[in-house]
């Protein structure tokens, strides 16, 4: 005890032992004492060494340790401190400020020890077992250390805790304990165990994770929480991000409506703690993981309709239009708003329906584009503005067509402020951002719209007073041809490329114009710098879009005109150059990767997302449209006609098939009703009868009674009268129903007579079909007869069997009363053999019959087996019928179709032999099919003489 004593307190007489050697000293303690209190003392003074010598005790001490574990676990005090030892050696948080130099040591030295720990998968499944210890002394050190561990070696730890028993489940209890130092060090192991593990995140998910989180975050105040609800949102972050289990998970157990309590914030936002916004900014994070467009499309609008429904929509939006919310978190629920409505069109319409708390109300999209045009506002709330409005317009024709009718002159309100308004005026302001930033929003107004390119080339724009008006594709090419900024100038040939993009009437419009086929071909082929490369190709890229989707409707700029003035000029090859710079552009690629316009700086904000879509979609098709040569465009569209022509009448036959489906479909639906009128009017018909049947007898019985009156009362006279009066009105009342009984019952009749006659003549329509089953039933005619006549012959049989049987019966009651009535010998003896031969009698015709009996019941077996015979015949006959009918419109088809393509062979021919004939008279040598045929004939003899020669 003497030496703990100089080792922890004062001191010894003598020389001092170095720490090393005191960590051997301490070590050999540890490793030979019996005594439990001598290994505390010893594992407590390694403890106590661990920060200052952490080398020494980590290659000395770390086996030891690791066996104390082992050994010692029914004494916690020693399980503390040598899980706070082995902490202290692998944790490379230091807490005094060191240099890099330093530091990358520390951190070599941990990463060092903790292989040197996890050698032995053992050790970490025995670290998993003391977690499960209660004592507060052994379970948060050894939380502690486990989380220092995977800080080190994440991915070898995730694997041995995923393949030991209970693991994932032994670390989710830690949120279960009442402690909350030890529960919220437990979110930080969490947090390091699922990172980039899908597995484990999984697994995490199923433990009930979501609950607790949840629960832990609404205890701990929700965003007006501490770092601990940063931490709860910091690990369903991790489970959360890229893994679409446990999205769908969160989806289906309700958890998203949970969500919405987050964000409700008062009208007082002044003074947000840095908490606050951390925690709230995580929040929103949260939500735009599951509305993010890299996940699947389904679970994207499954998602963003449950957000809608629950009203966390509507949440955010209140948040977006509430005063003194710090910027930043400002700029992250834009961007949450833009990708809850991403692609949703309930959502984009409620989003269209927001209006700000002003005065007048202005729509919210207003309000955003005001802030977006707007030079003095932060470039990463521009650049969320910019996203939400490309979300809201994202896949909404609806949207698109409504911002661009804030531009045609039927609809510009000259007392507001619309949102096509702000466009061209950031279009064509001083400050090139807003110009690039307009352009596109512009550009997301018409994708792939049709409609609204061909409504925005009316849009009109006064430039000054006293000049007219000018188009704004005519003004966008004069700016473009002024020589602005490169990112003006981009932004620009961006939406000019959208315009006109399939829009063949933009392309006309714009060709219309002398002046920018020029201006285009001279940008192309002069060599300038790098800055101006992208140019290059993107005026490369509007020309030859002008030359892909061309009509010829302008005789100086066809196609072929336009081909040939770029191999004049420009030339082929160099065009293709020039067109390739804008993939090649080192922002190309980082534009395309995600639809969030994401950059460090304005100068870098050149490529659209959407338009990296476009480029790579166009490049290819318009390098082909350039080299292609006259002829093999005409032959091209030849083909689109002849197509087209196969198409039509593809169609046709199609819209003429429908029709009849329609025919056929609507007779059956009148069969069906007619059917259903008959069996309602016969109902209706015995309804009728049973109610006369009942007058009827209702009318006999008055009239029994009122025949017994008159005879048992012709002496009151007067009394007599009165009723007889009153039973006659009674009788003349049932007369009437009777008759209107009888009217109602005709009336039926006669309309279920018209039904039955509609229902005839359909059945003889139906049964003109089968009367090719008749013949097949002639020999089941003759088998009926025959099988008629066997029926009567075994009746005749069954007579005189019966007839037999009674004389019989009589011969025995004689037999019996013979010694009665003294009959002599002779006349028994007769009666014995009439007896004997009425029996031999009986017997054979009982045996005929049996055998006459079987015969009958095999005949009517066969006569069953016929039956269904013809019933399968008449079947057949039936499906023949149909085929045959279908197989002879398919020939009726294919022959409208040989007749067709024979037309077409025939044009063909027409125009061969025109050519041919144009020929000759050119003076071309044009060899005929007769000419051919000859030469070929004549090559073949001569090949015939020379096998014969060789032979």
């Amino acid at each position: 005890m003497n030496f703990f004593r100089g080792v922890m307190g004062g001191q010894a007489a003598g020389p001092q032992p170095s720490g090393a050697e005191t960590i051997q000293k301490l070590c050999d303690r540890v490793a030979s004492s019996t005594l439990l209190e001598d290994r505390r003392d010893a594992v407590r003074a390694l403890k106590s060494l661990s920060k200052k010598y952490r080398m020494e005790v980590g290659t000395q001490a770390m086996d030891h340790l690791i066996n104390i574990l082992q050994t010692d676990r029914s004494d916690s005090e020693i399980l503390g401190y040598a899980l706070d030892t082995l902490y202290n050696i692998i944790c490379n948080d230091e807490e005094e400020e060191q240099d890099e130099n330093a530091q990358k040591q520390a951190d070599d030295l941990g990463a060092q020890f903790t292989d040197t720990f996890i050698q032995d998968p053992e050790h970490v499944t025995l670290l998993l077992t003391l977690l499960e210890e209660f004592d507060f002394h052994v379970r948060w050190p050894g939380v502690k250390l486990l989380t220092a561990l995977l800080k080190n070696q994440g991915v070898q730890l995730q694997g041995i805790i995923l393949v030991s028993p209970m693991g994932v489940s032994r670390l989710m209890d830690l949120l279960a304990d009442s402690r909350e130092v030890i529960r919220n060090d437990g979110l930080l192991l969490l947090q390091q165990l699922t990172k980039s593990n899908a597995a484990i995140q999984k697994i995490v998910a199923f433990e009930n994770a979501f609950e607790r989180l949840l629960d832990i975050i609404t205890e701990e105040g929700s965003s007006d929480g501490g770092i601990v609800v940063e931490d709860c949102l910091l690990l369903l972050l991790n489970l959360l991000k890229n893994n679409s289990s446990n999205q769908n998970f969160f989806k289906e157990g309700s958890y998203i409506q949970r969500m919405k309590p987050w964000f409700e914030v008062g009208d007082d936002n002044s003074g947000w703690s840095a908490q606050k916004v951390t925690n709230l900014h995580l929040m929103l994070q949260l939500v735009r993981v599951m509305v993010s467009p890299v996940n699947s499309p389904g679970a994207t609008a499954s998602c963003q309709k449950s957000m809608y429904q629950c009203g966390l929509l509507q949440q955010l939006c209140t948040i977006l239009m509430a005063t003194g919310v710090p910027a930043d978190i400002l700029t992250e629920t834009i961007n949450t708003v833009s990708e809850v409505i991403r692609g949703s069109q309930v959502n984009q319409d409620y989003f269209a329906s927001v209006n700000a708390p002003s005065n007048p109300p202005r729509p919210a999209i207003v309000v955003l584009l005001m802030s977006m045009v707007n030079e003095r506002q932060p470039f990463v709330l521009r650049c969320a503005v910019l996203y939400c409005f490309q979300c809201f317009l994202y896949k909404n024709q609806k949207g698109q067509g409504e911002i661009v009718a804030t531009l045609l002159p039927s609809t510009i309100d000259a007392n507001s402020i619309s949102a096509g308004q702000l466009l061209c005026g950031g279009l064509f302001s001083a400050d090139s951002l807003s110009n690039w930033c307009a352009a596109v929003a512009l550009a997301h107004a018409l994708q792939d719209n049709l409609t609204q390119k061909e409504q925005l080339l009316r849009v009109q724009l006064a430039t000054s007073l006293g000049k007219p008006p000018v188009s704004l594709l005519q003004q966008c090419t004069n700016i473009l041809s002024q020589g602005s900024k490169v990112q003006t100038r981009v932004g620009l040939l961006m939406l000019l490329c959208t315009w006109i993009n399939n829009c063949p009437i933009a392309v006309t419009h714009f060709l219309h114009n002398q002046e920018n086929v020029p201006f285009l071909t001279a940008q192309i082929s002069e060599n300038l710098g790098e800055d101006e490369r992208l140019v290059q190709g993107l005026c490369a890229l509007l020309l030859g879009i002008c030359i892909y989707y061309n009509d010829n409707s302008l005789e100086n700029y066809t196609k072929e005109k336009l081909k040939q003035l770029i191999e004049k000029r420009i030339g082929k090859e160099n065009f293709v150059e020039k067109l390739g710079f804008i993939t090649k552009h080192e922002l190309y690629s980082r534009a395309a990767q995600k639809p969030q316009p994401v950059f460090p700086s304005p100068e870098q904000m050149l490529f659209d997302h959407e338009f990296t879509k476009l480029v790579k979609e166009l490049e290819g098709v318009i390098t082909k449209a350039v080299h292609k040569s006259s002829e093999e465009e005409k032959k091209e569209e030849e083909v689109k006609k002849t197509l087209e022509q196969h198409d039509n009448i593809v169609t046709q036959y199609k819209e003429l098939i429908r029709e009849q489906d329609a025919q056929i479909q609507e007779l059956k639906e009148q069969v069906d009703s007619m059917s259903s009128q008959k069996e309602q009017m016969q109902t209706t018909i015995t309804q009728q009868l049973s109610q006369i049947q009942q007058h009827k007898d209702q009318y006999n019985i008055l009239k029994l009674k009122l025949g017994k009156d008159n005879q048992s009362q012709s002496n009151s006279q007067g009394d007599g009268s009165q009723v007889n009066g009153l039973q006659t009105e009674e009788l003349t009342q049932l007369r009437e129903e009777v008759e209107e009984l009888r009217k109602q019952h005709s009336l039926l009749q006669t309309q279920l007579g018209d039904k039955d006659a509609i229902i005839n003549t359909l059945r003889s329509e139906a049964a003109q079909t089968a009367e090719g089953t008749a013949g097949s039933g002639s020999d089941n005619t003759e088998l009926l007869k025959e099988l008629e006549a066997l029926r009567t012959q075994v009746q005749s049989q069954s007579a005189e069997i019966s007839q037999l049987k009674t004389e019989r019966q009589d011969l025995l009651r004689r037999a019996e009363a013979g010694p009665s009535d003294a009959v002599d010998s002779s006349d028994g003896s007769l009666d014995a053999a009439k007896m004997a031969d009425l029996e031999s009698r009986l017997a054979a015709q009982t045996s005929e019959t049996e055998r006459l009996k079987e015969e009958a019941s095999s005949l009517s077996k066969g006569r069953s087996e016929l039956e269904q015979q013809l019933a399968s015949a008449t079947s057949t006959v039936a499906i023949l019928q149909t085929e045959k009918a279908k197989l002879q419109t398919e020939v009726q088809e294919s022959k409208k179709e040989q007749d067709d393509l024979l037309m077409l062979l025939a044009d063909q021919d027409q125009k061969i032999h025109s050519l041919k004939q144009r020929l000759k008279d050119l003076g071309e040598t044009v060899e005929d099919e007769d000419d051919l045929d000859a030469r070929d004939q004549t090559d073949e003899d001569e090949d015939e003489e020379d096998e014969e020669d060789e032979d």
